[in-house]
């Protein structure tokens, strides 16, 4: 079994979730999981403008993934920050771009799940993963997300992230707050949850 472990992050935040979610999937025994990119769209001026250049340098190494290669995967976990409680430019241009798999239904029956980062509590971190779903729905996706059997998102003492919809963090309105523990172990818990659905439904 293979799970692709798909993100965009403009300063590292939706990264680190991004390994997370890949180091709870490859909890999954026989998961081959791996960790890919899609490209960036802004140029280099505008990323030097808003500070990005040097924070994207911490995963620079990442690959690149496109859009034919999503065929090779049993699960996908699809990562993006919110944009006026939507989602990211960058990672909707990976999928329009998607079209002949939508055309020819090489998606259909796969496992995919989405987790997101907002600058505020209430960024629309729910908004962005459920108009994702939509597209993963138009797909044929069955959508895992991140159930409440991971109590870390029932809690009230701390500022946190994390809907039942998928694992996200809040990153600070200057990006100064990294995911926490708990945000990091909601996107653990999910990664490997959606990664044992998949091999259930491979089993099959």
């Amino acid at each position: 079994m293979k799970t692709l472990v798909l993100f965009y992050s403009t300063y590292g935040h939706i990264w680190k979730m991004a390994e997370a979610v890949a180091e709870g999937a490859r909890q999954v025994a026989g998961n081959d999981v791996v960790v890919k990119r899609v490209p960036e769209t802004l140029p280099p001026a505008i990323l030097d403008q808003i500070g990005a250049t040097g924070a994207q340098q911490a995963f620079a190494h990442v690959p690149v993934a496109t859009p034919q290669e999503l065929t090779e995967y049993d699960a996908i976990i699809f990562g993006t920050p919110t944009r006026y409680g939507n989602v990211c430019g960058q990672m909707q241009a990976f999928m329009d771009s998607t079209g002949g798999l939508w055309a020819t239904g090489a998606l259909v029956g796969k496992v995919g799940g989405v987790f997101v980062s907002t600058a505020t509590q209430h960024g629309g971190q729910e908004t962005t993963i459920r108009s994702f779903h939509t597209e993963l729905l138009h797909h044929g996706f069955v959508i895992v997300g991140l159930p409440y059997a991971w109590q870390g998102q029932m809690g009230h003492e701390v500022v946190t992230g994390g809907t039942p919809y998928g694992a996200s963090t809040v990153a600070g309105g200057q990006g100064e707050r990294q995911p926490s523990e708990n945000e990091l172990e909601g996107a653990r818990f999910q990664g490997k949850h959606t990664a044992e659905i998949a091999s259930k439904l491979a089993a099959k």
